[in-house]
């Protein structure tokens, strides 16, 4: 893609905006409210156990964070999705720095599962391992994708490397109702998350280390019974 065609912008009254990047903005925001406002798998099938709801919503959230970005970076933007962090990318610097975030985040997330706030919010989330495992992977995998794929690297073509940071405040944001503990901690893990990405150029890192932060503190919360 050349550089007129990234830097094509949506004309207002006094305004020039690069399109893709405030369709990407504006997009990311509905999704995050649709997700807030409306149980759409829960409604369909209805059933008010809270691991059916879990599940539900994991599975929504693929459609709603991964599915539905993709459309659109493909068949409005015409673009490739690894342009937007779809791809194994340097696979290399991706997989050093999952590790060195596992090794360094184990301890923190030891001890801040055994918090009582945090325990008591995660405990509900008690399943067989495999059920932790899975759960947490269809969750993330598309709120991965939202936050350091499409929001990411559409904000870096106008903000350049400012979008590390910005693409973490709607990430906190959106942990508000989680134990406080966790939603003050999003907005430096989200810059993290976001610094791997843009390092790997890939948003797959940033998810492998956000599941492994979700298993610890569910298992950990567990164990602290």
């Amino acid at each position: 893609m050349n550089l007129d065609e990234q830097q094509a912008t949506l004309n207002l009254p006094g305004l020039r905006l690069p399109w893709k990047t405030t369709l990407a903005i504006i997009i990311s925001t509905l999704l995050l409210t649709t997700d807030h406002y409306v149980d759409i798998v829960s409604n369909l099938l209805s059933d008010d156990a809270f691991g059916k709801v879990v599940r539900d919503k994991a599975v929504e959230r693929v459609g709603l964070y991964l599915l539905i970005p993709l459309l659109v970076i493909a068949l409005v933007f015409r673009e490739r999705p690894a342009a937007y962090g779809f791809s194994l990318g340097d696979w290399r610097a991706g997989l050093k720095w999952t590790l060195v975030t596992w090794a360094i985040a184990a301890p923190v997330l030891y001890l801040a599962g055994r918090t009582p706030d945090m325990a008591a919010y995660y405990v509900r989330y008690e399943q067989p391992f495999a059920g932790i495992l899975l759960n947490a992977a269809l969750e993330l995998i598309g709120w991965e994708f939202l936050f350091r794929g499409f929001l990411l690297f559409a904000l870096y073509r106008v903000a350049g490397p400012s979008a590390i940071v910005l693409q973490a405040v709607p990430f906190a944001l959106a942990h508000l109702g989680k134990p406080a503990l966790e939603t003050f901690s999003t907005i430096f893990g989200g810059t993290l998350f976001g610094w791997v990405a843009w390092r790997a150029r890939s948003f797959l890192y940033a998810f492998l280390i956000h599941w492994y932060v979700s298993v610890f503190v569910v298992l950990v919360a567990l164990a602290a019974r």
